[in-house]
């Protein structure tokens, strides 16, 4: 349910009890942007693009295609369409009942460079349901992909897309009815967020009344997409199982602080460019803004039933932020940060104490707090201080959060309550080995210190027994940033001193990384002075280790942990 390859038009005879719907992206052209790029040679690397859809938990990937004006997409995918909660599975689905399934297809095409870092090119949501008033239950279709964020209203590129029933419907409906249907739900959803932005302006004018101040406070009610629509923030957030993929909410935290983070290009100087990205664009492109890992967090931890919110506020120098909160049944507030998997009790400022007295300094990084919200409530902070410090968070009284209308809420964010809401993926379990990419890395950084110190006149000669030797570190460091408990250092300590002999002097460097890329990492690991002095040691009988070590998470994601390490006589 969570993953599928690509299947291939020919092989798609498959015996689905379903109805089924079969889409086949035939190719593209018009990429302008790469009119220019010459032919790939055999074997060597290139630029690629890469298609992933979503529709109704099910998800997709392309083969990736090199960058081109018109890049050569031949794949099919089979889509199941399926009847839900009807208890009638086995039965087919009729045109009819089909007609009503108002899920669109979501379209996410990426461009990966000669160096792995990806960029989102498009968000498209394909509407299929004009192959139901097919009579030949084909049809084929040109697709405009638009670009994201500031780039919004400039096309990309046209993808050629064919869709085809399987199995062929014994009976269609008129092209007239499909468009009727589409048409009425184009017109509810418009005046269900008619009313909604109506009742957020009302919501807002009161909230200004209680005092003027309030006007500079974060409270942020819609942000855009990447496809700059404006769309509601709780509808970014939705309870997400992950599955056997994630076992705990502080694995589900560590998962989301080892996908990158990136802040949405801003083209020239000013402030900081607003782009709130679908979930599936977000996983799909394997980083994003603190607001994308802050919403995948809390929908993580509503699934795993805590009562979970996401928090906009600021950092210091009033830097816009967002992190997540948990409030637990007895009453404790937790700050988790996303970015990092740090978390935080929050112990509000005393209101009896003397305004002289001292009052602890808070650990977490939030200087002020203007909301929080979840799938189905939005709470403005009207506190007469916005400082995190100062806050209560008892959000059932109202003098200190005022509320929006979990109806009116419900009205637009609630799944199925319009048909501008991106439903949500699951989470797809990781296509990376860890074995043999930590083997390959491990190799790579091999090489590169070998030249390094070639460069500088120095011999290298590695010891793998110390190299293996660093293992038990590597875990015990990714053990503590999942779980902040720190075990098994005292095997290494003891391993290592047994392993040095007497008059020799051990040094060790870990250093870790969310990427994969074994050059760029050893830029980085240069840069560190005490790293440095490791990879370039000079002096009697010096033994060289490194030992790479990749933890895989859901989405491929990896936290990548190495440790470059030395031993040598020591010569006074």
């Amino acid at each position: 349910m969570l993953s599928k390859n690509s299947l291939p038009l020919q092989n798609s005879l498959l015996v689905l009890i379903n109805s089924q719907h079969l889409k086949k992206v035939l190719g593209g052209k018009a990429f302008l942007e790469h009119l220019q790029e010459p032919e790939p040679l055999p074997g060597q690397v290139c630029s690629t693009f890469t298609l992933c859809l979503h529709y109704r938990n099910q998800r997709f990937r392309s083969k990736p295609v090199p960058c081109a004006c018109e890049p050569d997409f031949h794949d099919g995918f089979l889509l199941e369409v399926h009847r839900e909660n009807l208890g009638d599975g086995t039965r087919m689905a009729d045109p009819t009942t089909m007609l009503s399934i108002s899920d669109p297809v979501h379209m996410v095409l990426i461009k990966t460079d000669i160096f792995g870092e990806t960029t989102l090119v498009a968000s498209y949501f394909l509407e299929w349901r004009s192959v139901l008033g097919s009579e030949d239950g084909v049809t084929s279709l040109t697709v405009e992909l638009m670009g994201v964020g500031t780039e919004s209203k400039v096309s990309v590129g046209i993808l050629n897309i064919k869709f085809e029933m399987y199995p062929p419907l014994s009976q269609t409906l008129s092209q007239e009815v499909v468009n009727t249907q589409l048409a009425l739900e184009r017109q509810k959803t418009a005046e269900k967020e008619r009313l909604f932005l109506v009742y957020a302006k009302q919501w807002w004018r009161e909230y200004l009344q209680i005092r003027p101040s309030h006007n500079s406070r974060l409270v942020k009610i819609f942000a855009q997409d990447e496809n700059g629509i404006n769309r509601p923030v709780c509808s970014y957030v939705k309870p997400l199982g992950a599955g056997r993929l994630l076992d705990t909410p502080r694995q589900a935290a560590r998962f989301v602080n080892v996908l990158g983070y990136e802040r949405a290009p801003v083209i020239g100087g000013g402030g900081k460019q607003e782009q709130w990205c679908t979930l599936l664009a977000f996983l799909c492109r394997n980083k994003g803004d603190c607001e994308d890992h802050a919403n995948l967090l809390c929908s993580l931890l509503l699934g795993y039933g805590l009562e979970a919110f996401v928090c906009v506020g600021t950092k210091a120098k009033g830097v816009p932020h967002a992190w997540v909160m948990t409030c637990g049944t007895d009453g404790t507030v937790t700050f988790w940060e996303s970015l990092t998997g740090h978390r935080y009790i929050h112990k509000p400022a005393s209101p009896d104490e003397s305004p002289l007295a001292e009052q602890p300094k808070p650990l977490y990084p939030y200087r002020t707090i203007g909301c929080v919200f979840n799938h189905h409530m939005f709470l403005g902070n009207c506190q007469p201080s916005d400082a995190v410090e100062a806050c209560v968070f008892d959000l059932s009284d109202e003098s200190k959060w005022k509320p929006m209308s979990e109806e009116a809420i419900k009205s637009v964010c609630a799944p199925g309550a319009t048909t501008s809401l991106p439903p949500f993926p699951p989470l797809c379990a990781s296509t990376v080995d860890a074995s043999v990419t930590s083997n390959e890395i491990e190799m790579q950084l091999r090489l590169l210190v070998s030249e390094h110190r070639k460069d500088l006149g120095l011999t290298t000669v590695w010891e793998d027994q110390l190299s293996y030797l660093l293992s038990p570190a590597l875990a015990s460091y990714e053990f503590e940033r999942t779980t902040s408990i720190s075990a098994g250092n005292e095997e290494f300590q003891d391993a290592i001193r047994r392993a040095v002999p007497d008059g020799h002097t051990f040094k060790g460097f870990p250093i870790h990384f969310v990427y994969r890329n074994a050059r760029r990492a050893f830029a980085t690991c240069l840069r560190s002075p005490f790293c440095e002095e490791i990879i370039c040691c000079r002096g009697d009988q010096v033994r060289l280790a490194v030992r790479v070590r990749v933890f895989t998470y859901p989405e491929s994601a990896c936290a990548v942990w190495i440790m470059f390490a030395c031993k040598y006589r020591s010569v006074l």
